[in-house]
């Protein structure tokens, strides 16, 4: 039976582990500095809003186009994992439109004027003019999903120990280390490594490619009566703009920034009071018309996402001898890639593991 090692426990790692155990066939390790329950800077999961607003080109949209059902299945049929339905809105901006229309938005496809993602959705359909809130060009709506990260982790942990996933917390320098790490003991024969944002100072892979992207955010108690998000905002270029409440109690995320390169870990109280006048001024009933007196804080946060230049990296090598197979560099899609890039892992580790024993 093939012995591997998951290197992180974040919604890439579990879910990797959870495919790779779910015939039997492998006995599977996860190893990593942070577990579902942590709140860290340098574990982006649990910061995560989370939802289903697809952000990829319709050439690499096998990731998402692949997740989307799973998401939707645990959302009809699964209340326990903490996931639910809701209508979502995308609008675009008059101002942006230029940009999205010369490419500005290429490595986004969210905004895009006739997007992939129309056929995805089972009610997807554009806004009418008079949907569309004042300086917005154009919008879509249709019914997507949104995480509670704080259900969804722990359930993801859980469906991986019943399949026999050990669970060992451990700080690696080396991806090598991962070897020993075993729940048997014994050689591993493949390693999986989803270390997001740490693949940056992960000896063995060191990938100057990985930045973070800060997102910093407001948690409310107030009740969204959609999820919401627009092409940008009036307040700066790397300010963004949205709206989603997560599922059985989680919250209202108001969001945000995408700060590239930047590793802040404290909320700045400007920004906060922002994100706060954006959210009630796009859905004054969020506050029952009362502005930003009328938001109940719950908590302010701020989470790094795992971005790579280039892309995300999903494919396998061979390290001091192990083969490793790596998935990171999401980004802000972490989430509603998981399922496609997790069963991408199970194939590359496949591959890796016939190899071997050639």
């Amino acid at each position: 039976m093939p012995n591997i090692v998951v290197v992180g426990a974040g919604v890439s790692g579990l879910t990797s582990a959870y495919l790779l155990s779910k015939d039997g066939a492998n006995t599977i390790t996860v190893v990593a500095k942070h577990m579902p329950g942590d709140y860290d800077i340098e574990y982006a999961s649990p910061w995560a809003g989370a939802n289903v607003l697809p952000m990829a080109t319709k050439a690499s949209s096998r990731w998402e186009r692949q997740t989307w059902p799973e998401l939707k299945k645990l959302a009809e049929e699964v209340p326990e994992a903490g996931i639910h339905k809701m209508k979502s809105r995308v609008y675009r901006r008059e101002k942006d439109l230029e940009k999205l229309r010369n490419g500005a938005y290429a490595f986004d496809g969210l905004f895009l004027e006739d997007p992939w993602y129309k056929t995805l959705f089972d009610d997807f359909r554009e806004l009418s003019k008079d949907e569309l809130p004042q300086d917005v060009a154009s919008g879509a709506e249709f019914t997507s999903v949104c995480i509670n990260t704080m259900l969804y982790l722990p359930w993801l942990l859980g469906k991986c120990r019943a399949n026999g996933v050990a669970f060992r917390r451990g700080v690696l320098k080396h991806i090598s280390e991962a070897a020993a790490w075993s729940q048997t003991g014994s050689k591993v024969d493949l390693v999986v490594n989803t270390t997001g944002l740490m693949a940056s100072r992960l000896g063995g892979v060191l990938d100057q490619d990985v930045i973070p992207v800060r997102g910093q955010v407001v948690v409310v108690r107030n009740e969204a009566p959609y999820m919401v998000t627009k092409s940008g905002t009036n307040d700066a270029e790397d300010e963004v703009f949205y709206i989603m409440m997560r599922a059985a109690g989680g919250g209202t995320i108001l969001g945000g920034t995408y700060q590239k390169g930047q590793w802040e870990s404290q909320p700045d109280p400007n920004i906060a009071m922002r994100i706060m006048k954006r959210a009630v001024e796009m859905v004054p009933e969020l506050a029952d018309g009362k502005g930003v007196q009328g938001l109940d804080v719950v908590r302010h946060g701020v989470g790094l996402r795992p971005y790579r230049n280039g892309g995300v990296r999903l494919d396998k090598e061979k390290i001091d001898g192990t083969w490793v197979v790596h998935n990171y560099g999401h980004a802000g899609w972490g989430y509603q890639g998981s399922y496609g890039c997790a069963e991408r892992v199970v194939e590359l580790a496949s591959e890796a593991l016939n190899q071997a024993k050639l």
